[in-house]
């Protein structure tokens, strides 16, 4: 049970026990496959040492298997931003950027944060404490030749959306020339997986410890729906699936994080009056 709420400035520590928080090294890069290959010629197997980025996986990967997570999926209806796509090419050649519905995204969980700091948060080692985060460091896992990597954009809660699109691709030119500071891989509040990119719908995404909560959106699809007037449509739609540490979120808790963010994205004209 809660028994004191400090505040510290720029944070807020819900103390559960009367001990000091501690702090969880974040491993936010990971790798997907092994360099090298077994041989076709030979038709031997190949044993690798596992080292570097996988190595660093093993040990984030086997971090987050300790925590009790459940997921939650939802599928969003985003007719709105698609119907948006020409408009947004036009503001991105104005403004030399790329606009992708992703910036959308990474600022609509931005908004629906303010109204959840508990899903923007931390939890130290015993899960004595949990330390609600200031800032919205939103991490993008990034496919990359050189594995999965995990970069976070700084501050999202100040920037605009144009602002997002130029961090995106900041981060994906140093992603896939390997040259991320440590700095743009280390301190992360949330994370987002775009398994779309890839063709995926549903995920089941796990858990960048000590963060508490991580999205995975799927590729956008048409779908028969209803209107109004109850008459069928094609409708675009698009999976996402929210894994929690169920230690401290619960399932109802993460359904209305969700609900807000899909407001948001059904009506981008909220998202952009939200704005400060």
């Amino acid at each position: 049970a809660v028994v004191s709420t400090q505040s510290t400035g720029t944070q807020v520590k819900v103390i559960a026990q009367e001990q000091p928080v501690a702090t969880i090294p974040t491993a936010q890069i990971w790798n997907t496959s092994l360099s090298t290959q077994p041989s076709e010629q030979s038709g031997k197997d190949v044993t690798h040492e596992i080292k570097g980025i996988t190595k660093v996986m093993v040990k984030t990967m086997t971090a987050a298997q300790q925590v009790p997570r459940f997921t939650f999926h939802d599928e969003y209806t985003v007719d709105s931003i698609v119907g948006m796509k020409s408009l947004l090419k036009k503001v991105g050649d104005e403004q030399k950027v790329k606009l992708t519905f992703m910036a959308f995204i990474i600022k609509a969980c931005s908004q629906a944060l303010v109204e959840f700091p508990m899903i923007n948060a931390h939890v130290n080692a015993d899960c004595t404490a949990i330390t609600y985060k200031a800032a919205h460091n939103i991490g993008i896992a990034t496919d990359t030749p050189h594995g999965l990597m995990v970069p976070n954009i700084k501050n999202v809660q100040n920037l605009s959306i144009v602002g997002i699109a130029r961090e995106l691709e900041r981060l994906k030119a140093l992603a896939e020339n390997n040259k991320l500071s440590t700095d743009d891989v280390t301190g992360g509040t949330f994370s987002l997986s775009n398994v779309g990119a890839v063709g995926g719908t549903y995920a089941s995404p796990m858990l960048v410890v000590p963060e508490v909560c991580i999205g995975a959106f799927g590729r956008t699809q048409r779908k028969p729906a209803f209107n109004a007037e109850g008459e069928v449509y094609a409708a675009n739609t698009m999976c996402v699936s929210w894994s929690g540490d169920h230690r401290v979120l619960d399932g109802a808790t993460v359904a209305r994080f969700s609900n807000v963010v899909s407001a948001y994205l059904q009506d981008p004209t909220r998202l952009l009056l939200s704005l400060k």
